[in-house]
């Protein structure tokens, strides 16, 4: 994936062959001249509804759509500088549901957790996705 939210959008509209114009359309009739804004990098990205949007009508996957919110909280916080606080727009909701998960983000944090530890615990939610299918 490209290394901005513009660029990332840009490059997967055209690989798609959908026009700046037709693309604005299909996101709710969003301006073409704010989506442009947004692959020029002159805007922020738009809010986790506008790009849930975004992904659905570029057929991408979901690690794809991961990786464009990520894209979206790395932009935003480097024009804000400032990144260390930047959380994709697909997640506060989700952690602020549960205090257990916030109990857990501070536990790994204070234990220092690193790459490792969280491929432990993304193999551990795999296992049990496989298991509820």
């Amino acid at each position: 994936m490209e290394n901005s939210f513009g660029k990332c959008i840009e490059a997967k509209r055209k690989e798609r062959g959908i026009n700046l114009r037709k693309f604005a359309e299909l996101i709710d009739n969003m301006s073409p001249a704010y989506l442009s804004d947004i692959e020029k990098g002159n805007r922020y990205p738009p809010d986790k509804d506008k790009i849930a949007k975004m992904a659905q009508v570029l057929a991408l996957t979901s690690q794809e759509t991961a990786a464009l919110y990520d894209l979206a909280a790395f932009d935003r916080a480097s024009v804000e500088k400032e990144r260390g606080s930047a959380v994709s727009p697909d997640l506060p909701e989700y952690i602020m549901s549960s205090e257990k998960l916030r109990v857990a983000l501070r536990m790994a944090r204070d234990a220092g957790a690193n790459d490792d530890d969280w491929i432990k615990v993304i193999e551990m939610l795999e296992e049990k996705e496989r298991k509820s299918e």
